[in-house]
């Protein structure tokens, strides 16, 4: 169990350090993170974007960048196939977005002959810092898959469940999460939350539990649990909730971390690595914990 990201940060510090490659490096806030990394002695990097201005900034920053780190790279869409090529080659082991459109770097990881996609669904998962809640909580998918199927919803929750356990994990608790723990057919998140459930005790997802449709107060309220006499492993204790559609995660995130003090960093999984997904404005913290939650999650592979 990872407490914060504190606790990540740690795990991530003890491992052998992990290279990451940056597509549009030319941004201040990104370069910062990754040379604040660098100096620990957790990561290593390939800055995969305009030359001259990597340079600059990284002389603004008060470190010089070793010419054989930098791949020159004209636009977006050509840093984008130059830094999923060195995931290709395995000359690093994941990806970070620098200052680019989303669309233009998933362009390139998903392309079927030069991507690096694994034939499944590609998702988001938000690793959440919630004060009051004991543990860093997961939230999938609230940034990739608007209105996700059954299947669908399988192939998000196994990939989140693949992220927890590259974090240490043995054996992640998902929550399921709908508006009540009962199943009603006229509320088909509610049957899909039950399939979810009854394909993880056939081991479809491997070591894990899996509790739906199970409300948010009892996925995360041992008290709540207590007063409904709701007895379930995940219960008061999860680790990822799998919510039914991404408005709702998007929606719940951005609520914690406007109102709830909460802090948030995101990954993508689902391809040959994890890819740090940051916005352009994400503030210097977020994308240097995102790239400690990417080099978590690759230690393990």
């Amino acid at each position: 169990m990872l407490k914060d990201f504190n606790a990540l940060r740690e795990r991530v510090g003890s491992g052998e350090p992990k290279t990451v490659a940056v597509a549009c490096a030319h941004d201040a806030h990104t370069l910062e993170a990754v040379f604040h990394a660098a100096s620990e002695g957790i990561l290593r990097y390939i800055l995969v974007g305009h030359r001259d201005e990597i340079v600059r900034i990284g002389k603004e920053l008060g470190h010089e960048v070793p010419a054989d780190c930098i791949i020159d790279a004209d636009t977006d869409e050509d840093a984008a196939f130059k830094a999923v090529q060195l995931i290709r080659e395995d000359k690093a082991d994941f990806l970070q977005k620098g200052y680019m459109q989303t669309s233009t770097i998933l362009r390139a990881v998903v392309n079927k002959q030069t991507g690096i996609g694994m034939g499944g669904i590609i998702s988001h998962t938000a690793i959440i810092e919630i004060p009051g809640y004991h543990k860093l909580l997961g939230v999938a998918d609230g940034g990739m898959v608007p209105h996700p199927d059954l299947e669908q919803k399988k192939g998000i929750l196994r990939n989140a469940v693949e992220a927890f356990r590259g974090l240490g994990y043995e054996h992640p608790l998902v929550a399921a999460v709908c508006a009540a723990e009962t199943v009603s057919p006229k509320i088909i998140e509610t049957v899909d939350a039950a399939a979810l459930k009854e394909a993880a005790l056939a081991g479809e997802f491997g070591d894990c539990s899996v509790e739906g449709p199970i409300s948010l107060d009892l996925a995360m309220d041992l008290e709540s649990c207590k007063i409904k006499k709701y007895e379930s492993p995940v219960s008061g204790n999860t680790d990822i909730l799998l919510v039914p559609y991404m408005a709702v995660g998007n929606i719940m995130v951005k609520a914690l971390l406007l109102y709830g003090g909460a802090r948030m960093v995101g990954v993508v999984t689902g391809a040959k690595c994890p890819i740090a997904l940051n916005s352009r404005s994400a503030s210097f913290e977020e994308k240097y914990y995102s790239l400690m939650a990417c080099a978590g999650i690759c230690g393990n592979k």
